[in-house]
């Protein structure tokens, strides 16, 4: 597995990685309403552009063949001595295949090297990845309800681990 930091030329895989993983990992969560909603608003090219402009830094996982098979994004300082992971998701087959710990362990990486002391993230409170960040030691700290529009809202977990 490679990783590769991701530029603005790689808009268009993150997107499409997104309307790939997104549907299967919130189809009992959100509706197909909310989940359009939601990929518009966070994944379109002009929204990750603005992500990448705002001190979000994204790496893509290849496979051996250079198949794009998930993506992180994560922001140094987001909180004083914290790093925020924004964005954490791999393909639904390479679930289970250490390609999201590889990601997470670059996090971590460099996090470490910036002086973090944790690591930070919110999970809608039914995604069953939150088993995923309890083994990767995280825990959850509070619970928060995020008002996105149009009536729509993000019933989270914000979990952290220290680092």
């Amino acid at each position: 597995m490679i990783l590769v930091e991701a530029n603005t030329n790689h808009l268009e895989i993150i997107d499409a990685l997104a309307r790939q993983i997104w549907p299967v990992a919130y189809k009992d969560i959100l509706s197909a309403e909310q989940l359009q909603y939601m990929l518009d608003k966070f994944y379109s090219k002009e929204a990750l552009s603005e992500q990448m402009k705002s001190n979000q830094v994204f790496y893509l996982a290849q496979d051996e063949n250079g198949k794009n098979v998930g993506f992180v994004s994560y922001e140094l300082n987001c909180a004083p001595h914290k790093t925020k992971i924004h964005k954490i998701y791999v393909l639904p087959e390479t679930q289970g295949k250490g390609v999201g710990k590889l990601l997470f362990e670059k996090v971590k990486k460099l996090a470490l090297e910036a002086n973090q002391e944790a690591i930070y993230l919110n999970v809608n409170k039914y995604n069953k990845a939150k088993d995923f960040y309890i083994k990767l030691g995280f825990k959850i700290v509070k619970d928060e309800v995020i008002d996105i529009g149009r009536g729509y809202v993000m019933d989270d977990y914000v979990m952290e681990v220290k680092i």
